[in-house]
């Protein structure tokens, strides 16, 4: 992959109640491709899109999402069964760019929209409820595929078969899938997180966190 990709479909849902044995939840994670050609990017979503979770997903610093298609196919691979756009909860399904070996504080061009990098998505049940697998959860923090959340520097008007271009890169650079790690299995290493400018605030307080709690023991 490179610095140059495609959007494959733009994805959007409604917030829907869901009712299993063990749940009762409100879920906007059900994406599918937007019927028309185009759909508008506002200040924090794509226009249709609902956000059920706003404490998890959603406002400014992960307005969008964004998954590779590349990394679909890993997933197929491995659950054995064709993964459609959207399953994921993403709304840019891309192809061509490396999603998880973006930087934080990355900026894309997508059509005339300018996103930036903020964060890895960080799976919860949701997800492992809409892919039908209830290890989910587990299997997907630990193949280090996160995709992308994005904040919406230019809002434009974008679609299927719209380019996407790295336009810059930071100095201090810490991956998606570098981020992932640390989250998940290398907690030590929180102080990295501090050594990026672009990182937002609610890490940078996780990441404070994350060291008092090493320097305690």
């Amino acid at each position: 992959m490179s610095d140059r990709g495609t959007v494959v479909s733009v994805n959007v849902a409604r917030k829907a109640l869901v009712v299993t044995e063990r749940r009762r939840f409100t879920t906007a994670i059900r994406k599918r491709p937007i019927a028309t050609e185009r759909a508008e990017l506002g200040d924090d979503r794509v226009a249709g899109d609902d956000q059920a979770d706003n404490e998890s997903h959603g406002g400014p610093d992960r307005a969008v999402y964004a998954y590779a298609c590349e990394d679909y196919a890993w997933w197929e691979a491995q659950l054995g069964r064709p993964l459609p756009p959207g399953l994921f909860g993403e709304n840019l399904t891309l192809t061509g760019i490396d999603v998880n070996g973006a930087a934080i504080g990355e900026r894309w061009r997508v059509g005339d929209a300018i996103l930036r990098v903020t964060s890895p998505r960080i799976p919860c049940y949701k997800l492992a409820h809409v892919v039908g697998e209830p290890d989910f959860v587990k299997r997907f923090a630990q193949a280090h595929r996160p995709g992308a959340y994005l904040a919406i520097e230019r809002a434009a008007t974008i679609g299927r078969g719209a380019a996407v271009e790295v336009i810059s890169r930071p100095d201090a650079i810490l991956t998606l899938a570098e981020f992932n790690k640390i989250y998940f299995d290398e907690r030590e290493r929180a102080a990295e997180f501090l050594a990026i400018p672009a990182m937002t605030d609610a890490w940078r307080a996780w990441a404070r966190e994350q060291l008092a709690t090493h320097r305690a023991f």
